[in-house]
């Protein structure tokens, strides 16, 4: 087989070489739409983007903003999970939230420490949003986590109140 030409420019590099660079680049950029796509359906069908009845481009905009951002984060927390699952959960929970999880998801051996692993706290809040956590059923899924984020969100906007209006 005859040896091509080197391409001129930048850097001298054969055009079978630049051909393999371009097709590994496409192949990641396929890759990521599945990502892309996981992340428009959180954002269609979680925050229900479509259903506001803002009427101006600029509080569109901020909204769209914000869920964008909420959507990200719910993506985010399910695939942390799935790659980092011992991690520490303070990487994707506050300090209230992960109070909130433990109070309205205590385990049921509560004399045992336990370390506040990432998967512990996800599987928390998975099961606040539905989730049955039976022995064969796959890790939570976006749609969970996103039922169990709204409900925690509310629980410890509820705590805050309640500590500002008792004062503990």
């Amino acid at each position: 087989m005859p040896r091509l030409a080197p391409i001129t420019g930048k850097a001298d590099v054969p055009a079978e070489h630049h051909r393999v660079v371009d097709a590994v680049e496409k192949i990641n950029w396929y890759a990521m739409r599945w990502k892309i796509e996981t992340f428009h359906k959180i954002l269609k069908s979680g925050c229900r983007a479509e259903d506001s009845r803002l009427r101006t481009a600029e509080r569109l905009t901020n909204l769209i903003a914000i869920y964008c951002i909420v959507s990200w984060r719910i993506f985010w927390m399910t695939m942390l999970n799935r790659v980092d699952p011992d991690g520490n959960a303070q990487l994707a929970f506050t300090d209230s939230e992960i109070e909130a999880l433990e109070r309205l998801q205590p385990d049921k051996e509560s004399w045992v420490l336990r370390p506040k692993t990432l998967s512990r706290y996800l599987m928390k809040l998975a099961k606040l949003g539905g989730y049955l956590a039976r022995k064969n059923d796959p890790p939570p899924g976006n749609t969970v986590i996103w039922r169990g984020l709204t409900r925690l969100t509310g629980v410890v906007l509820g705590l805050r109140i309640g500590r500002e209006v008792v004062g503990n």
